[in-house]
């Protein structure tokens, strides 16, 4: 190494030590995530924690936001809404917290909004999709960044509108979300004069799924709307292709989870839906952002880890523009939020705090030696399409 080699090293690692200083004596920027990392739901947990502990290295290997280090808790609430209620309230008044990310379930995030303002706490979800959240249940410290429960169930409608199917079934978990996107999509079809026949509800953590299958099966359908998630996702397709059920109907679903669809390998193939995230999404930062997760986990990023992905680039936005986390100059930060994304470009609506952003629809597919299932993006929709009227969750079109 010449003597301006050493130099250049020198002045870099000197510049790295005193970031490194600085950050350690400043105030961190505390993130509270309480997360179901067990029970049925536990992998949807895992992803959305991963995908933000991902950006909070990167930040923080940058220096940082405002010139704090980021520092992300985490504790498992089980899925359990009460669980979830108190841990957040651990973070907040015990540590000190006030932004939280996480909360895996509609559910829990349903009993957590209405303690926000007591709390002086902001909310950013990136996960729950629960059209109540922005609709009749809307408190203005909650934000969303990833697409709710409606705008997935209109993807859908909007893609079968041209599609060949004629009637319509629909099986959903047995919560908030899953009973409010079969309501929208059973909306959705009978506004396209399409036979929507009946719909099955199955508990959080159903494992035996035959009764269903065969009331689907009984019920003359041609295409099933599925509303599913975590290990119930997976158990239904498994035995849903055990009973051959894809011979007889298309599998739809609101969600494409490639973790489920890896899992059950070719019982997931032909599937399509519409999905929150995939790394198939063909935009430049996308590609970076694939990269850089392929880098530091193997695999691809699932739609949990890059919908947590966009909802770190929202926050990390807003606190940089807002030059604070004080809670009234970053709420209004947040409520300006425009930028380019992995999805692409999107911008928080202010009236209800839902970021508008493309819908995807894709199908699950397995390439000639390939070992497992893949997605490929079959149709895009703008948000202004996808998007219902601000605060509500049905559409007039």
């Amino acid at each position: 190494m010449n003597m301006i080699s050493r130099r250049l090293a020198m002045t870099t690692a000197l510049a790295s030590s005193v970031v490194g200083r600085r950050l350690a004596a400043a105030d961190p920027i505390k993130i509270g995530m309480p997360l179901a990392l067990t029970g049925p739901l536990g992998q949807v947990g895992e992803q959305m924690r991963r995908g933000a502990e991902l950006w909070k290295r990167q930040q923080n290997a940058k220096g940082g936001l405002i010139g704090r280090p980021i520092e992300i808790l985490i504790a498992d609430t089980g899925g359990d809404p009460a669980t979830c209620v108190r841990k957040a309230q651990e973070f907040v008044e015990r540590d000190g917290c006030r932004l939280l990310f996480g909360m895996t379930l509609s559910s829990e995030a349903l009993a957590v909004v209405p303690k926000l303002a007591e709390w002086h706490a902001i909310f950013l979800s990136s996960d729950n999709g629960d059209g109540r959240l922005t609709g009749e249940s809307f408190v203005p410290n909650f934000f969303r960044s990833n697409i709710s429960g409606p705008m997935g169930a209109r993807a859908v409608s909007l893609y079968l509108r041209e599609a060949p199917y004629k009637n319509f079934y629909a099986i959903g978990m047995d919560y908030a979300w899953g009973r409010n996107s079969v309501a929208v999509f059973e909306g959705e079809m009978k506004r396209a004069n399409k036979p929507f026949l009946g719909a099955v509800f199955s508990p959080t953590g159903t494992k035996d799924f035959s009764t269903y299958i065969t009331r689907i099966r009984q019920s003359g359908a041609d295409a099933l709307y599925v509303v599913l998630a975590g290990d119930d996702y997976g158990a239904f397709l498994a035995q849903a292709k055990q009973y051959r059920l894809g011979d007889k109907v298309q599998l739809l679903t609101e969600v494409v989870d490639m973790a489920v669809m890896r899992a059950v390998g070719d019982a997931s193939v032909g599937l399509i839906g519409s999905t929150r995230y995939s790394s198939a999404i063909d935009t430049p930062l996308n590609k970076e952002f694939v990269a850089l997760w392929l880098k530091e986990y193997g695999n691809p990023p699932d739609n949990n880890e890059g919908d947590q992905w966009q909802a770190c680039q929202v926050l990390g936005d807003a606190i940089t523009r807002a030059g604070t986390t004080d809670l009234e100059p970053l709420k209004a930060a947040l409520t300006t939020v425009k930028l380019d994304s992995i999805k692409g470009k999107i911008a928080m609506r202010e009236c209800d705090h839902q970021v508008i952003q493309p819908g995807f629809m894709v199908k699950v597919v397995k390439d000639e030696g390939s070992a497992a299932p893949s997605a490929q993006v079959i149709a895009t929709f703008p948000g202004e399409k996808t998007a219902p009227a601000c605060r509500q969750m049905t559409y007039d079109d």
